[in-house]
């Protein structure tokens, strides 16, 4: 159900919209172009602290304005530190509903919906991929979390994720229950066929690259999945592995080169020469090149 609805066009606007999981009134920032034709849609998600009101993705928000495209920037029960936050069914729900909100608002071409998150956001956008795979016409995850009993083992926001799942891994089965079932590692397998791009920075200090290439292992084939020594090596030594083929120079990355970027099937991961962040240029830059081979594939 659409709680408000506006001609667009202008700039971003903050909403309230309808959430399937409780009828709650959720917050976004939402902005939608004029356009007689359905235009594609960007869903950023705020990082692990934030919420709607963030501006970490302005740039890809600037983009959306600049080239005619939809945007929206939900809540989904802001920071990730209490049960109804982490990658909970609401927060499902509430990301499902934003969407069906700016279908509802403008002219969405369904088959053009983009996700894109960073750190926490990049954590919930691989929960989105793993719930609804089919819902997104790709997913751009940036330095990710995909493990949170990891993630709580390696000394970070503990205090959030035992807000979130009751207790510290291992307290019980009821606490650990909850850690995998908020962990996109759990159910990731789900989104095989969804084109999805994992990002980690060879200088990362806070999500263990290992989130991304586990979650990569999760999506590709056997042959092409990466091996535990390897996976050890890019963490302990922060270095591309001698044995793994170093990735060829990308415009769209700037002073952040990608070092090593491996692709099975439809899911591509990329270690880049950076730190915990968004390279908004080459995330936009992938969208497009996304967007323009499915819409070339349906002419």
């Amino acid at each position: 159900m659409v709680l408000s609805t506006a001609v667009y066009g202008s700039k971003v606007k903050e909403i309230k919209y309808q959430s399937s999981a409780d009828h709650s009134e959720q917050p976004a920032m939402f902005y939608a172009p004029v356009s007689k034709e359905p235009v594609p849609l960007i869903v950023a998600l705020h990082t692990w602290s934030g919420n709607y009101k963030q501006k970490y993705h302005k740039a890809i928000e600037q983009w959306c304005i600049k080239h005619g495209w939809a945007y929206i920037h939900p809540d989904f029960r802001g920071p990730n530190n209490r049960p109804e936050a982490t990658g909970s069914e609401l927060v499902v729900a509430d990301i499902v509903s934003a969407v069906e909100y700016a279908k509802g608002a403008t002219q969405i071409d369904s088959s053009a919906i983009y996700l894109i998150g960073t750190s926490g956001g990049g954590y919930t956008a691989l929960v989105m991929a793993g719930h609804h795979p089919d819902l997104w016409a790709g997913v751009s995850a940036w330095v990710p979390i995909s493990d949170l009993a990891a993630w709580h083992a390696q000394g970070k926001h503990v205090e959030a994720l035992e807000q979130s799942c009751g207790g510290a891994p291992g307290d019980s089965p009821a606490v650990d229950s909850e850690y995998a079932k908020r962990s996109p590692i759990t159910f990731l397998s789900n989104a095989k066929g969804t084109t999805l791009h994992l990002h980690a920075g060879i200088k990362e200090k806070i999500v263990p690259i290992s989130h991304s290439l586990l979650a990569f292992n999760e999506l590709a084939e056997a042959k092409d999945r990466i091996s535990d020594k390897d996976i050890a090596y890019f963490v302990k030594k922060r270095k591309v592995p001698p044995n793994l083929q170093a990735a060829l120079p990308d415009p769209s990355y700037g002073e952040k080169q990608p070092l090593f970027t491996r692709k099975s099937g439809n899911a591509t991961v990329t270690i880049f020469d950076g730190g915990h962040q968004l390279v908004a240029t080459a995330a936009i830059a992938w969208i497009q090149k996304v967007h323009n081979e499915k819409t070339k594939k349906k002419k």
